[in-house]
């Protein structure tokens, strides 16, 4: 028996309606609830844990899949990386207590200050708002170096959120409890933080030549490089920015800039 979709007047023969996709009409109780939760976060086939599952297994492979139209199954990518990265900040922040031991360090090597602490704060309170800000900007780097294999900008920015997200859940199972068993050396601790960061170009080459796997390893590896170069090149460009600017707020405001980044 059809009934008439509640979003767009159309009959509703089955469980969603054919012209605009919205589910037949179920009243919300504490079945639906259950429903919505298990839909969303436990399917195994299906969901969040179904795209983590993947992910894990086989990055490059999950990301092609999606952008080849396989995308049912799968958890949206960017909406998947906010999430991994808002988990990402509650394990870094509220159980390793990356703030404080950044500070720390940065004061047993004579860089602490304000500007240092706010810094810090600005990071752990807009970790997820800045991990997909920079998913358009990695996704340049990659777009310029594939540029002849065949794939848009929009389509470099699911693959690197695909990455990101990789990456992410790599630091939660792997880099972060490394981080929390050698919490009480600040310089051990700071050291495999950035030691992490190493692990990015093993990262990109096995996820592009699962994603490319016609393509020969050699050119995979190069065109890697060439994105590293980007991004350093990106970088470099982002401090002599901030430099200029550090600059300026200097000559305006004087000496109280100069004690703003002032190391304690």
């Amino acid at each position: 028996m059809s009934e008439t979709c509640l979003n767009c007047n159309n009959p509703v023969i089955e469980n969603f309606c054919s012209n605009c996709g919205q589910k037949k009409y179920k009243r919300i109780d504490k079945k639906y609830i259950w429903d919505e939760i298990q839909y969303t976060f436990f399917h195994t086939n299906k969901g969040l844990l179904f795209s983590v599952k993947s992910i894990l297994k086989n990055p490059g492979k999950t990301a092609k899949e999606f952008i080849d139209g396989n995308r049912v199954n799968h958890y949206k990518p960017i909406l998947l990386v906010f999430v991994l990265s808002g988990i990402a900040t509650l394990v870094s922040f509220k159980v390793l207590n990356l703030k404080e031991m950044m500070s720390d360090y940065f004061s047993q090597q004579h860089m602490n200050s304000n500007f240092m602490n706010d810094f810090m704060s600005f990071l752990s309170s807009y970790n997820s708002f800045l991990m997909v800000l920079l998913i358009p900007l990695f996704a340049l780097t990659t777009k310029i170096a594939f540029r002849k294999w065949g794939h848009n900008y929009y389509e470099h920015i699911v693959m690197n959120a695909y990455i990101l997200s990789f990456y992410t859940l790599v630091s939660i199972i792997v880099v972060y409890p490394i981080m929390f068993f050698f919490r009480h050396s600040t310089s051990a601790f700071f050291n495999i933080s950035q030691f992490s960061i190493l692990l990015i170009p093993i990262i990109l080459v096995w996820f592009f030549r699962e994603f490319y796997k016609d393509k020969p390893l050699k050119s995979i590896i190069i065109k890697v490089l060439a994105v590293l170069g980007l991004t350093i090149l990106g970088y470099i460009l982002f401090l002599v920015i901030g430099g200029l600017i550090g600059l300026g707020m200097t000559m305006l405001k004087g000496p109280e800039a100069l004690e703003y980044i002032k190391p304690k």
